[in-house]
């Protein structure tokens, strides 16, 4: 068993700071792009939206995520150490077996793969990105959180 990538966040907040440290960096991969595109000034200002930079901080975020990497039998180990809902992909007759767990889910993020590694990493960054950040990504922090009868949390 491995580990892949850069970025394992404890706590959401861990998470967000993470998230928001990559906001220049996808910028700067959006204009560098745009650049070797030729985009002249009006075409960048048309084709480059808030969209496409967002789309590029979160494709950056999530292919820095730390994921392991291991066989079936180390997958159903960690899985028995950590429990969790378990989210698996792929097909249960191939030996490799990619996985996210950040420690602020009770879910682990899995797929599988025969011999295509690198494709079943960027899968499954993907995957986690959709399914344990993007709503704590999206949620502002310093939003009063509500309850179901719209009560802040805390209030008496």
């Amino acid at each position: 068993m491995h580990t892949e990538g850069l970025l394992a966040p404890e706590t959401p907040a861990d998470a967000r700071d993470h998230y928001d440290a990559l906001a220049s960096t996808a910028g700067v991969v959006v204009r560098e792009v745009a650049r070797a595109m030729d985009l002249d000034g009006d075409e960048y200002d048309r084709r480059v939206t808030d969209d496409v930079i967002e789309t590029a901080h979160d494709a950056v975020f999530a292919s820095l995520l730390a994921v392991r990497v291991g066989t079936h039998e180390e997958f159903d180990s960690f899985c028995d150490d950590h429990g969790g809902e378990v989210l698996q992909t792929g097909s249960e007759h191939v030996e490799g077996v990619v996985w996210h767990a950040p420690p602020f889910a009770e879910t682990i993020v899995a797929t599988t793969f025969q011999d295509a590694e690198a494709a079943a990493i960027g899968t499954l960054r993907r995957q986690a990105y959709g399914r344990l950040y993007r709503d704590i990504l999206e949620t502002d922090e310093t939003e009063p959180q509500t309850d179901e009868h719209g009560d802040h949390s805390g209030a008496t």
